[in-house]
C-alpha cells in the first residue's frame, strides 16, 4: 500500500470548516486505498501572535523558550485535525516532532533535522491510522524543542515523505500551483504544469514559488515528487519532479527579491587567499550571502561585490570592515533599495540569446543594471527597487510567459508517480546522497566541473546607463556567439565593468563585434584572456549553507590559486582561475568536498 505525505499550511486549517475540509482530504485519501500522513502548520496567524506576545513579555526573548512557545501553534493544529478525521469515521493519531522522532541540532528557531525515526509512524499507518504530524518542530539531543524555522512545516512534510519513501508530497495552499511569476503583481502569470527541482530552487528563495528551499532541497536530495495544491479546489497543481526528458521552456519563470542591499570591497589586493579571508568572515557569522561578483582585478587589486538581504546588512559591513583589516587594504561600501531580478530556465542550457533578449527588454524599459551574474540555468540583475514592478512585468512579457501553454502540455501532473521517477537513472547527486549523507541536511556538493576550453573578454569605463549590456550581448547573439559567465560589478564614478566568458573557438568573432561597438563610448577598454579555466561547485544547500564559498575559496587559497572572476546562483557557484591552475584546482576542491 502507498503512502501519500499531505501538507496544509496555516491558512487551510484556519478555521472549524478549513480543518474538516483538510480531514476530508485525508480521509479520501485513504478510503482510495493509500497509507496517509497529513503535515499541519499553526492556524493562520497563531504564530505572528505568539511571536507579539512573547515580545510584549520579553523585548529579546531567550530562543529555548521561544521555540517552547512556538511549537504550541502546530500541537494546537495538529489535534484539531486529528478530531476532524475522526469525527468523518477514521481512525487517526497526532504525533508532536518529538513523538515522530524528529532528531535535530541545537540552532533554536532554525534547527536543522539530522535523522528521522520511522517506527512509531508506520506502526500506526500499519493500524489503519492517520498520522497527523505537527510541522516546523523537533527535539535535538538533550530533548529539548527546536523549531525549523521559515518554511519549517513544508521541510518537516518533504522531509517525512523522503524516510517513508512515499508515493508523492502534497502541498496544499492557498495558490493553484507554481506560476511563471507571484501571479498578485503580474495578473496574467501562468501556472505551471511541472518544474524541475533545480528551477524551482533558482525560483523558491526569491518569493517566486509558494516553497522554500530547504523543502525542495530535501525533494531534490531524496528523489520525493511534490505536488503543490490548492486546498480550495481538485485542481492538479504543480508537480516538482526530475526533468523526465519533456520538451522543457528556455525561460519557466521570472522572480524577484526586492529588499536587497549590497556590499562592495574594493581596492583589495588581487591575489590567493583573498576571497577566502572575505568569506571566512562571512560564515562565522551566519550570513545569507547571494549574488556573488568579482570581476577582473588590475595593476595589483581587485574588487568583490555581492547582495545580502536588507535586514543582514548592518551585520555583513562588520564583517566586511574586519576582512578589509585583515587584508590590510581595501575599502568598504554598501548601497540599499534594490532589487534582483531573474529569469530560469532549464532550456537555456541549449539556447543562446537569453541574456540578450532581457537585457534588450529592460534597456526599452529605461531599467538600468547595476550587477549581472549567471549559471547555466539563471540570468540575475540587480537594479534600483523603484524600477522593480517594471523590470519584472517587462521581462515576463518579453519571455512570453503570459501566452497560454501550447495544446496537450497542460497534461495532469498528480499522474506522474514515485515509481516513474524511481525508474529515472540516478544522478551522481543521488548516488552520493544514498552512499555517504550523514545528518539529513548535510549540505550536498554532488559534482565540481572543469572547463578548460573558454576565454574571457573584459570591457572596462562602460557607461553605467541603460542599454550599454543590451548592445554588447545582442552583438554577441546575432554574430552567434554563446556566452556562458556574465558579470558586471557595481558602478563606481558612472561607470561599470563587464567581464563574460566564451567558448575559445568564438573569442576572435566577439572581440570583433564587441570592438566594433566602442566608437560610441569614449575611453572604453576591451580585453582578453584566451586560456582561462572555469572551476564550478554544483549541489543543493548552496543558498541556505553559508559555509560552502568559505570551504571552497579556503581549498584554493591553499594550493595558491588566485581567483580571477566569480559568478553565483541557488546551486552553482562558478570562478574563473588561469588555466594552468585548472587541474590542481579540479582536484583540490574534489578533496575539499569529499568527492575524490
Amino acid at each position: 500500500m502507498s503512502i501519500i505525505v499531505q501538507k496544509f499550511g496555516g491558512t487551510s486549517v484556519a478555521t472549524p470548516a478549513k480543518i474538516l475540509a483538510a480531514a476530508a482530504r485525508a480521509v479520501a485519501a485513504k478510503r482510495a486505498g493509500h497509507q496517509v500522513v497529513v503535515v499541519v502548520s499553526a492556524r493562520g496567524l497563531k504564530t505572528d501572535e505568539l511571536i507579539a506576545l512573547a515580545k510584549e513579555v520579553s523585548p529579546e526573548p531567550p530562543a529555548r523558550e521561544m521555540d517552547m512557545l512556538l511549537a504550541t501553534g502546530e500541537q494546537e493544529s495538529v489535534a484539531l485535525v486529528a478530531m476532524a478525521v475522526q469525527r468523518l469515521g477514521e481512525q487517526s493519531i497526532s504525533l508532536t516532532g518529538a513523538q515522530i522522532g524528529i532528531v535535530t541540532d541545537s540552532t533554536h528557531t532554525k534547527a536543522r533535522i539530522k535523522s528521522i525515526s520511522t517506527e512509531r509512524m508506520r506502526n500506526a499507518l500499519e493500524a489503519g491510522q492517520i498520522v497527523i504530524a505537527a510541522g516546523f518542530q523537533g527535539v535535538n539531543d538533550r530533548s529539548d524543542i527546536t523549531t525549523l524555522g521559515r518554511g519549517g512545516s513544508d521541510t518537516t512534510a518533504v522531509a517525512l515523505a523522503a524516510v517513508l519513501k512515499a508515493e508523492v508530497c502534497e502541498i496544499y495552499t492557498d495558490v493553484e500551483g507554481v506560476f511563471t511569476t507571484d501571479p498578485r503583481q503580474v495578473k496574467t502569470a501562468r501556472k505551471m504544469p511541472h518544474i524541475s527541482y533545480d528551477e524551482i530552487l533558482e525560483l523558491a528563495s526569491m518569493g517566486a514559488g509558494v516553497m522554500h528551499s530547504r523543502s525542495i532541497e530535501f525533494a531534490k536530495k531524496f528523489r520525493v515528487p511534490v505536488l503543490v495544491r490548492p486546498s480550495y479546489s481538485d485542481a492538479a497543481g504543480t508537480l516538482i519532479a526530475p526533468e523526465t526528458g519533456r520538451e522543457t521552456a528556455v525561460v519557466c519563470g521570472v522572480a524577484v527579491a526586492r529588499d536587497e542591499a549590497t556590499v562592495s570591497l574594493r581596492d583589495i589586493p588581487d591575489r590567493p587567499g583573498v576571497m577566502s579571508v572575505i568569506f571566512s568572515r562571512m560564515a562565522e557569522r551566519k550570513i545569507p550571502i547571494d549574488m556573488i561578483v568579482q570581476n577582473v582585478g588590475r595593476d595589483g587589486l581587485a574588487s568583490v561585490s555581492f547582495t545580502v538581504p536588507q535586514d543582514e546588512l548592518a551585520e555583513t559591513l562588520t564583517a566586511a570592515d574586519q576582512a578589509v583589516k585583515q587584508l590590510g587594504a581595501g575599502t568598504v561600501q554598501h548601497g540599499t533599495n534594490l532589487s534582483k531580478i531573474s529569469v530560469v530556465g532549464s532550456g537555456m542550457k541549449s539556447h543562446s540569446g537569453v541574456a540578450a533578449q532581457m537585457f534588450t527588454d529592460l534597456a526599452q524599459a529605461g531599467v538600468n543594471l547595476e550587477m549581472i551574474t549567471t549559471s547555466d540555468i539563471k540570468i540575475s540583475v540587480l537594479v534600483d527597487r523603484n524600477q522593480a514592478d517594471t523590470a519584472m512585468r517587462t521581462v515576463h512579457e518579453g519571455f512570453g510567459l503570459s501566452e497560454p501553454l501550447p495544446e496537450g502540455a497542460e497534461s495532469d501532473p498528480s499522474r506522474v508517480s514515485r515509481s516513474q521517477i524511481a525508474s529515472l537513472p540516478q544522478s551522481e547527486l543521488e548516488r552520493y546522497v544514498a552512499e555517504r549523507l550523514g545528518s539529513m541536511e548535510d549540505i550536498v556538493v554532488s559534482e565540481v566541473r572543469l572547463n578548460d576550453s573558454q576565454s574571457r573578454v573584459t570591457l572596462r569605463n562602460l557607461p553605467d546607463t541603460p542599454g550599454v549590456a543590451m548592445q554588447v550581448f545582442a552583438a554577441n547573439a546575432l554574430a552567434g556567439v554563446i556566452v556562458d559567465i556574465i558579470v558586471q560589478n557595481v558602478g563606481q564614478s558612472g561607470h561599470s565593468n563587464i567581464s563574460f566568458t566564451v567558448n575559445r573557438d568564438d573569442l576572435e568573432q566577439s572581440l570583433e563585434v564587441t570592438k566594433s561597438l566602442l566608437a560610441q563610448w569614449q575611453n572604453t577598454e576591451i580585453s582578453c584572456e584566451r586560456d582561462i579555466a572555469v572551476l564550478s561547485v554544483h549541489g543543493v544547500g548552496l543558498r541556505t549553507h553559508t559555509g560552502v564559498g568559505e570551504k571552497m575559496f579556503n581549498a584554493l587559497s591553499e594550493h595558491n590559486i588566485n581567483v580571477q572572476m566569480i559568478s553565483t546562483s541557488e546551486i552553482c557557484i562558478s570562478t574563473v582561475i588561469d588555466i594552468a591552475s585548472g587541474q590542481r584546482g579540479l582536484e583540490c576542491l574534489e578533496a575539499a568536498f569529499g568527492l575524490t
